[in-house]
């Protein structure tokens, strides 16, 4: 099936409504008049929920200033780079792709995300953990093989200043962690990026406020609504290209604090610690000094949705080390600033 509607991009609600929709227009069930059952037009639930993205994006379009995306070249972040071509096609995005590099990251992914932004032809903006480090806003943990995964606040925090950003999008979901299942679609931030739960603006009936002071700003989460599984089918329906990282591959890794690490330049064995090489696939992208491998054959989109069907734990749950600190762990960095 088409997915193009002349250089435009044929929105997905489209497509759910030839799919599912009721009777034809003109047929003896579907006509309106005496005797005659109105046509139905069914919407599938992923259908509903691009609509409601795509509204939120041109909301915040509207509300903001200086808004930016960010882009991390996971699943979640590469739906959001969909939503936005449909909410401004044949446009460019009125805002830049913001990503936050520690240094860390999975080379294929960062390989991915500099091809699809040069593909959509958008501005990249990057945001280097290590130059954080190098100019003092940050220090390195101490001890062997240190995560960066919560260097990035002040990294992130810092480019929001330096580039008067005042919104930025980002593909936190609420079924993610209880954190998260809090956060606002328009979730509000305080003069110094902090979060407070307790002091959240109601959204009732899809309205948001988005009004300010001077020196504070929103973070924007047009996919609190969606599940990890309708992320995957919306990638099925789209077809859109992910990173090879989310499918079955082999790799070594090795296993600590309950979680299989990828053994890398960051990650190094330790006495007494398993190492082995096992077909893995990630259900997350972040950090690999934090991000757990998990066991699995999926190699295709299908495979992934079969998977994450019959999955019992969210993908955060699984693969996180950085969200086992503490049981209010993502809480107490989303406080601090974090994502």
């Amino acid at each position: 099936m088409s997915r193009r509607r002349g250089d435009g991009i044929l929105p997905a609600t489209a497509l759910f409504r030839a799919e599912l929709g009721g009777p034809a227009a003109g047929s003896p069930d579907g006509r309106d008049g005496p005797g005659r059952r109105a046509g139905r037009h069914l919407l599938s639930h992923l259908a509903v929920l691009e609509a409601e993205a795509i509204h939120i994006f041109r909301e915040a379009a509207a509300v903001f200033d200086r808004p930016a995306l960010l882009f991390s070249g996971g699943k979640d972040s590469l739906l959001l780079l969909r939503l936005a071509e449909k909410a401004f096609r044949p446009g460019r995005f009125p805002f830049p792709v913001l990503h936050v590099d520690t240094g860390h990251n999975f080379p294929e992914v960062l390989d991915f995300r500099d091809r699809r932004v040069a593909e959509l032809g958008e501005e990249l903006i990057v945001a280097s953990v290590q130059a954080s480090i190098d100019r003092g806003r940050v220090c390195e943990e101490p001890g062997p093989d240190p995560s960066r995964n919560r260097l990035q606040t002040v990294t992130l925090l810092d480019a929001i200043a330096e580039h008067g950003f005042d919104a930025l999008f980002g593909g936190g979901r609420r079924d993610e962690e209880k954190a998260r299942a809090k956060e606002r679609i328009f979730s509000h931030r305080d003069a110094f990026g902090q979060w407070d739960p307790r002091n959240q603006r109601p959204e009732l009936w899809s309205l948001y406020n988005g009004r300010l002071r001077k020196g504070e700003h929103m973070r924007v989460f047009p996919i609190s609504n969606w599940t990890e599984l309708d992320v995957w089918q919306y990638i099925a329906v789209e077809r859109l290209e992910v990173p090879s990282i989310y499918f079955a591959h082999r790799r070594t890794v090795v296993r600590r604090g309950g979680l299989w690490l990828a053994v890398s330049d960051f990650i190094h064995p330790r006495d007494g610690e398993e190492v082995a090489t096992r077909t893995v696939r990630y259900r997350t992208v972040g950090d690999m000094s934090c991000t757990g491998a998990v066991f699995s054959s999926a190699r295709t989109v299908d495979e992934v949705i079969a998977e994450v069907a019959a999955a019992r734990v969210t993908e955060r749950g699984a693969t996180r080390a950085d969200d086992a600190f503490s049981e209010a762990a993502m809480e107490d960095r989303k406080r601090e600033g974090y994502f």
